[in-house]
């Protein structure tokens, strides 16, 4: 079959030699239709391997050269020895890309998004959703309503992302809660309308970008500050009334500036949620949080139920992300007309899918 592999850094092929995968005993085979270009990819190609194994993954026994892909929607072809009954041939599905061991501590207590020996589909081995079959665990596959278009399933899962951090945060105890979230990148913008469908009353958005500024401002976000040219601590206590700053403060951009700000704009016994996934080590004083008696809140990924929110949000109205797409390429151009726009203009877009049908 015809897949995109990874090899290395800079080295991606199109293939058109890769075996498919058996289908075993509660398993579902499906056809990738469309699959988002990430963070992660780019940082891999760029980089990499880093999250991608070079040794055999624990779970999956794969290293590179793995198939690529985590962000996907699908059509479910063929259905394993005792799959679901919920699950029928045909459907069109959303895949929940994780991958976990089940038995360690972490999947012991429930928190498999932390699974000491996890990854995902298309970043870990287990196939990936740029190819024309992939293999996934019947509980990874989310049925999507009818009004539920498969371009938008590929978005259920940088939502899902943002969905699972809002739910970590005290949202739901803090009636009309005033928000300001850091960095205005797919994820931020992700978090921007999570929270607004979940009733933040207040959405402040701080991001560089211009183009990124005029998405966060679409998307919803009251307020777009650029923190080159703004106090955004000083400003988003004044946005927030003058006593207090906001609620919840959410670190999108995993940049020292961006923790420092978190950590000195949030309202007293307020919560940082970190979302970013860090680079390197950076300066901390815990002095910012300790003053103010505030919480900081890590969070990893996503759960099931996390998809199960942003499918029934995006069903209902009450999550409308289609403006997120802003290209969709052939995969035989996926490095030229996908890598590259979003490592060089990636100011321009915030998400480019790939059509496997294309």
């Amino acid at each position: 079959m015809k897949a995109a592999r990874y090899y290395g850094k800079e080295d991606i092929r199109i293939e058109h030699d890769v075996e498919a995968a058996q289908l075993g005993e509660g398993e579902v085979r499906v056809a990738p239709a469309f699959v988002g270009i990430c963070g992660t990819d780019l940082h891999e190609y760029l980089g990499g391997p880093n999250f991608s194994p070079t040794s055999p993954h624990p779970v999956t026994k794969e290293k590179v050269p793995i198939t690529i892909g985590h962000e996907f929607s699908g059509v479910i072809k063929e259905l394993g020895a005792n799959a679901p009954s919920h699950l029928k041939v045909g459907q069109n599905i959303a895949v929940q890309p994780t991958i976990y061991c089940g038995s360690c501590g972490a999947c012991k207590i429930g928190a498999e998004n932390a699974c000491y020996n996890g990854g995902f589909v298309g970043l870990s081995g287990g196939g990936g959703g740029m190819s024309e079959s992939v293999v996934v665990p019947a509980l990874s596959c989310l049925p999507l309503p009818e009004n539920i278009a498969l371009d938008v399933g590929a978005l259920v899962e940088p939502l899902a992302v943002a969905w699972h951090a809002v739910d970590a945060s005290p949202i739901a105890s803090v009636p009309q809660a005033k928000c300001l979230v850091l960095g205005g990148g797919p994820i931020g913008l992700a978090v921007v309308q999570v929270l607004l469908s979940r009733g933040a009353g207040l959405v402040i958005v701080s991001e560089v970008a211009a183009r990124r500024q005029e998405f966060a401002k679409q998307f919803g976000a009251h307020h777009v500050l650029d923190p080159r040219s703004n106090d955004l601590v000083a400003i988003s206590k004044e946005l927030c009334g003058g006593e207090n700053g906001p609620d919840i403060v959410f670190d999108c951009a995993g940049v020292p500036q961006s923790l420092e700000t978190a950590c000195k704009a949030v309202a007293s016994r307020g919560t940082v949620v970190n979302v970013a996934i860090w680079e390197k080590a950076v300066p901390f004083d815990p002095n910012w949080l300790v003053f103010r008696e505030a919480k900081y809140q890590a969070v990893l990924g996503y759960q099931r139920k996390d998809f199960e929110g942003v499918i029934k949000a995006i069903a209902e109205g009450k999550i409308k992300p289609e403006a997120m797409i802003t290209s969709k390429i052939r995969v035989e151009d996926l490095v030229q007309g996908g890598y590259t726009p979003l490592i060089k203009e990636k100011d321009k877009h915030v998400k480019i899918l790939v059509d496997m049908h294309a």
